[in-house]
């Protein structure tokens, strides 16, 4: 996937999680905000995975370490959810590992407990986070 449809579907995932939140707001439970999204994701065309599993391969071997992405859209974002009151290192060391274990190029880490969606927004490209 070159990085003009790919910027086309991060544009789809942000819209999503804007509308999400401006219907929901702050507070609820993360497993609220992840149905929620992988519904509006859905509505918008998008082929959605939710709890896509990826094992960690050390030197060729599948260890008995599993993670779970919450969720993939296009085979190819992948969205992590919080609804946390700060997010924290360790949250953006989550979606990293993801990112590497998954072999993707675009991630986002949404916490949807923020009064505005935008400052809940990172965006993980090629080894630094933007705000988007």
């Amino acid at each position: 996937m070159n990085k003009s449809e790919l910027d086309k579907i991060a544009t789809k995932v942000v819209n999503a999680a804007f509308e999400v939140h401006k219907e929901l707001g702050a507070g609820l439970l993360e497993s609220v905000y992840h149905i929620c999204l992988v519904k509006e994701l859905k509505n918008r065309g998008l082929k959605v995975e939710s709890e896509v599993r990826i094992p960690v391969v050390y030197k060729g071997e599948t260890l008995s370490k599993d993670f779970y992405i919450d969720i993939l859209v296009e085979d190819e974002i992948i969205i992590e959810l919080k609804a946390v009151e700060i997010m924290l290192p360790v949250h953006e060391a989550q979606l990293i590992s993801y990112l590497k274990l998954a072999n993707k190029k675009l991630g986002f880490l949404l916490n949807f407990n923020v009064d505005l969606i935008k400052n809940g927004i990172k965006r993980r490209i090629n080894g630094y986070f933007s705000e988007k």
